[in-house]
């Protein structure tokens, strides 16, 4: 839908953690459904209010206008039920939803009823188109950008490019060399074609709406996703669905009459391609029974991993496709004869001696050798997780307060969470100084009393901080103070553009800090939005084994930090990983199965992974203080 709200339409940053879904199974969550006729998704509404807020700003608007718009787009990103469910509920109305007025309630009624917003149309007419490439560089803004565009006629990404090499952009205020100089390094970032690539936990959502679509389907007797959703790969260029049918013209029209297919763009006997929400290419494949299995792990890939198992094959005198496992006769390249077998991937991987091998793992690494050796990784899922242990509260830049996060994590199972709000020196989120953090520890300690009356505690509260490194080194609350925290996060939000060796002395001398037990969202990325500050993960991650810290998987879908190769490089070196929601809100506290299918990217286990232990075992691994 992105295509048809606007073909500038940005998807807006996570700047909170969220979720618009709630668990199913391991890692797969249901899409709300909305009323028929209504092909205009939240995410679509969300990213066209963002947008809006960027132009608004570039045009120098009043800045609580701007504001509405950001709030409102966060408010409707994290909502589980559909914007057209809520509206067609006579009982009830769009302005019942936090941060929604008559006016952008109004705008929201237009975009599902026609899939357009005048606004935004006049605004695109009226700003130039550069400033949307422009605003894809790391660290512009729609200020900056206007300042360029303003000051030095920027009409290209090639044109900035030019301007900084000529040393032009340095003399513009507000700028300098330094900001020069990084808008010269973070322009390939903005050229990246992987950009455009979908997060992996929007894909989800888009995938599991057709899922359960294509589910209702009489002919449908399996569907599953394939492709690198269900490999678990961070970004998703296009979706691939698997359908077990003997009827695949009755599924191929399912497809077609799904509210949310914007383009057909080939049809077959038994594939159809379509262009969906967020203009993604959606690929249906409908198979028989017998060959599901085969097809399913052909589809799911790796391009590595099957060509590495059609040798194997291949070497045992048999051929492996999508239809399944055939006998090679000698001196043909064809497989004659019936199938061997297919109906399942367990099958396929026993007929090459083999166990099955979770799809995380399928990436032609070292899966094959561990599989030999009955040695794969009981792979930690979200079932393992006791506790959650990066939260943040309305006491700084979160959406909720303390009681309602206790309350959210209480209804997920969780039996403990550390409260984890900015330390001072993140005065944008209105950071708690010495005076404010000792007022909330005393709340939560009334509250763990509270709880410890009634009949045994649903869950333990800790009293927890995430405190700034700094950037001249060491962190912005005092040792007294830290001393007195269950729990502390250390996490680096300002100096991200000092050289290697800085930053990673930042990071090396609070990790030595007795006080702190984990480095939050280690190297600082945005995914499709900013790249990694220049740190030197070997050393962070050898001085974390030394001294027994913990490193973060940051669970929001933006973040995803620690990635897979630095998380099995963290577990290789013995240290222990915590995985994190850094929720902003109770439905954030929902992205943790993001943050478990990172892990198991990188081969981790349940005891690789510290919140999955009692909260005793949890304290007896932390540092000696």
């Amino acid at each position: 839908m992105a295509g048809r709200l606007g073909s500038n339409t940005r998807r807006p940053p996570c700047r909170r953690g969220g979720s618009d879904s709630t668990a199913r199974a391991v890692l797969r969550a249901p899409a709300p459904t909305a009323p028929e006729g209504s092909d205009v998704t939240n995410a679509d509404i969300a990213a066209t209010f963002e947008h809006v807020a960027d132009l608004l700003e570039y045009r120098g608007d009043n800045a609580f206008r701007v504001r509405a718009y950001r709030n409102a787009a966060r408010s409707i990103e994290g909502l589980v039920e559909s914007l057209a469910t809520v509206r067609a509920d006579d009982a009830r109305s769009l302005t019942d939803l936090e941060g929604i007025g008559d006016d952008l309630a109004s705008k929201i009624e237009t975009l599902l009823d026609t899939g357009r917003l005048p606004l935004l149309e006049s605004l695109e007419r009226e700003i130039p188109a550069v400033v949307f490439d422009l605003m894809r560089v790391p660290g512009l803004g729609p200020k900056k950008v206007k300042a360029l565009v303003d000051a030095l006629a920027i009409d290209s990404l090639a044109a900035l490019e030019v301007a900084c090499r000529e040393e032009r952009v340095r003399g513009i205020k507000g700028f300098g060399p330094k900001t020069e100089a990084a808008i010269l390094e973070n322009l390939a970032f903005a050229r990246d074609p992987d950009r455009s690539r979908l997060l992996w936990h929007d894909a989800d959502a888009i995938a599991a709406g057709l899922i359960d679509w294509l589910a209702a389907c009489p002919a449908t007797l399996r569907v599953e996703a394939a492709g690198s959703l269900r490999r678990g790969l961070e970004t998703v260029g296009d979706l691939d669905i698997l359908v077990d049918s003997r009827d695949p013209a009755a599924v191929m029209q399912r497809l077609v009459d799904w509210p949310e297919t914007a383009d057909v763009l080939l049809t077959g006997d038994t594939k159809t391609s379509i262009r969906g929400p967020r203009d993604v290419q959606i690929d249906l494949r409908v198979v028989p029974t017998e060959s599901y299995g085969a097809a399913l792990q052909y589809f799911t890939g790796s391009k590595e991993h099957n060509i590495r198992l059609r040798s194997r094959a291949r070497d045992r005198g048999l051929s492996i496709n999508e239809y399944g496992v055939f006998p090679l006769a000698e001196g043909e390249a064809g497989p004659p004869g019936p199938a061997v077998t297919g109906r399942t991937e367990a099958e396929v991987y026993a007929a090459v001696a083999l166990p099955w091998i979770p799809p995380e793992l399928r990436e032609g690494k070292d899966e094959f050798a561990l599989a030999e050796r009955h040695a794969l990784p009981q792979l930690v899922t979200l079932a393992d997780m006791r506790g959650d242990l990066h939260m943040h509260t309305s006491d700084t830049d979160g959406e909720e307060p303390l009681v309602d996060m206790v309350h959210g994590a209480v209804a997920r199972g969780l039996s403990y969470i550390a409260i984890t709000d900015h330390g001072q020196r993140v005065t944008m989120a209105r950071g708690l100084d010495r005076h404010r953090l000792l007022a909330q520890w005393e709340k939560i300690d009334r509250l763990n009393e509270s709880l410890s009356s009634e009949a045994g505690p649903p869950i333990v509260v800790l009293k927890g901080i995430e405190v700034d490194i700094l950037e001249k080194g060491g962190l912005d609350l005092p040792d007294d103070v830290l001393a007195r925290a269950d729990w502390v996060v250390a996490s680096l939000h300002y100096g991200q553009s000092q050289p290697r060796d800085r930053i990673t002395a930042r990071f090396l001398e609070v990790i030595e800090n007795p006080h702190v037990a984990v480095i939050g969202h280690p190297t600082g990325r945005l995914i499709n939005r900013r790249p990694a500050y220049d740190v030197d993960m070997e050393a962070v991650i050898a001085a974390a084994a030394r001294t027994g810290t913990f490193l973060e998987i940051n669970a929001n879908p933006w973040r995803l930090d620690l990635d897979d190769r630095h998380a099995a490089a963290a577990r290789a070196a013995g240290v222990k990983i915590v995985i994190s929601t850094d929720a902003h809100s109770t439905r954030g506290l929902d992205v943790m199965r993001c943050g478990i299918l990172q892990a198991r990217r990188a081969g981790l286990e349940a005891a690789d992974v510290v919140n999955t232990r009692p909260l005793a075992e949890v304290r007896g691994l932390m540092k000696t203080r």
